[in-house]
């Protein structure tokens, strides 16, 4: 054998071991690939046994052990957690943002797509809103906002001027997505 050969066969051999050691291959105990689940209850657990024989939990821990086990390919299987991933729509978010500007900003949570404002008088009005926007989807769509105004002393605001500003924030949105596909 020549010496390239021997060092990447040698390699290769590490490789073999050093998975099998994280539990990748073959049974390791390691836990470096196991999910995280809860504890199994041995005792709810039935066996197969014959009648007369002793019940064996051995068996029964094994295949527990087994339904937690990972393979190593699993780590590439792109599982995200839902409760973590963002489900809103960043050109709108950032749309209301950029329309609503004048009104100060209360609380927002990118989780659910919500944005509080408090009061503010937009630019050349006399008469001070406050806004609630909701974005539902990850879709840039008039269906994924909504839109809620409110005047001072909690007087109704009319439905066309709602529209205009869902309308606004949706024209905003679709200017910012052909900004960032050109670049």
């Amino acid at each position: 054998m020549s010496l390239p050969s021997l060092a990447r066969l040698t390699l290769s051999g590490s490789l073999i071991l050093a998975l099998a050691a994280c539990g990748g291959i073959g049974s390791g105990d390691s836990g470096l690939f196991r999910k995280r689940t809860q504890p199994v209850d041995h005792s709810q657990t039935e066996a197969v046994v014959a009648p007369g024989k002793a019940r064996s939990t051995t068996a029964t821990r094994e295949m527990a052990d087994e339904s937690r086990q990972r393979k190593i390919w699993d780590l590439f299987g792109g599982g995200a957690d839902p409760n973590t991933t963002v489900e809103v729509n960043r050109y709108l978010w950032q749309a209301s943002l950029d329309v609503l500007n004048f009104l100060p900003i209360e609380s927002v949570d990118p989780f659910t797509g919500v944005i509080v404002t408090g009061y503010g008088t937009p630019p050349g009005g006399g008469r001070a809103y406050r806004a609630t926007i909701y974005i539902s989807d990850p879709a840039l769509d008039a269906r994924s906002l909504r839109v809620s105004l409110q005047g001072r002393g909690g007087a109704a605001v009319s439905p066309q001027t709602q529209r205009a500003i869902e309308d606004a924030i949706l024209t905003r949105a679709r200017e910012i997505r052909v900004r960032d596909s050109r670049l």
